[in-house]
């Protein structure tokens, strides 16, 4: 079965530069492409996609507010958000708002196929730049579990190495690749990780290591 995959910006030639690369990939199905997100919910709700690609920056209403309104209709479907911007207020609304995942769209060409593939998957990915921003902001979070009163999650010696590199902000294969494991072993791992933390999402599982310091 397609994985299927909406797109919405309000720059044609991104879309359908997005478009051709997601055609490059069998297992992906683009079903909708969107100038605009004023009939988000009615679009998706025709469209029926998996998985939505939103810029974070259209005319009428933002993406974060389009954000809000499919999570709230579509509390399944996983949102990526793409932007050309960094900073940690329109990180954090989206993820608030309930993106899944951040890129930003000069990695479009290099890890959107992998982005995609990882929320798929149960991931929440993002650009390193912004995990950084993510764990830099969640690092000011007063902590107010000592470490003595972290309640033990039984995680083994190999999930609580994963967990460190999440909290790095590397992604699956730089994981793979740091621990000489494959791609499937960190994407079993993180399922593992998700379900002792009992966490849904990369930004819930960082915020709780930090903040009980787990690792």
């Amino acid at each position: 079965m397609s994985l299927r995959i909406a797109i919405f910006d309000d720059n044609k030639n991104i879309r359908e530069s997005i478009t051709l690369l997601l055609r490059t990939v069998p297992a992906f199905e683009v079903v909708g492409s969107f100038s605009h997100v004023l009939d988000c919910v009615e679009d998706v709700r025709d469209s029926k996609p998996d998985i939505v690609l939103m810029d974070i920056e259209m005319p009428g209403m933002t993406g974060i507010e389009a954000v809000k309104a499919i999570r709230k209709e579509f509390p399944h479907i996983q949102v990526l958000m793409q932007t050309v911007f960094e900073d940690d207020d329109r990180v954090f609304d989206s993820i608030c708002a309930g993106a899944s995942g951040y890129i930003l769209k000069n990695h479009l060409n290099t890890r959107l196929v992998e982005s995609i593939q990882e929320l798929q998957y149960g991931g929440s990915p993002m650009s390193p730049s912004i995990a950084r921003k993510v764990l830099g902001k969640l690092q000011q979070i007063p902590q107010h579990v000592k470490p003595e009163e972290a309640p033990d999650y039984h995680l083994t010696p190999r999930e609580k190495e994963v967990l460190a590199c999440i909290v790095e902000g590397l992604s699956y294969k730089m994981i793979a690749d740091r621990l000489v494991i494959s791609y499937e072993t960190v994407r079993s791992h993180v399922k593992k990780i998700y379900e002792k933390l009992h966490v849904a999402s990369l930004t819930e599982a960082v915020a709780k290591a930090i903040n009980q310091r787990i690792v």
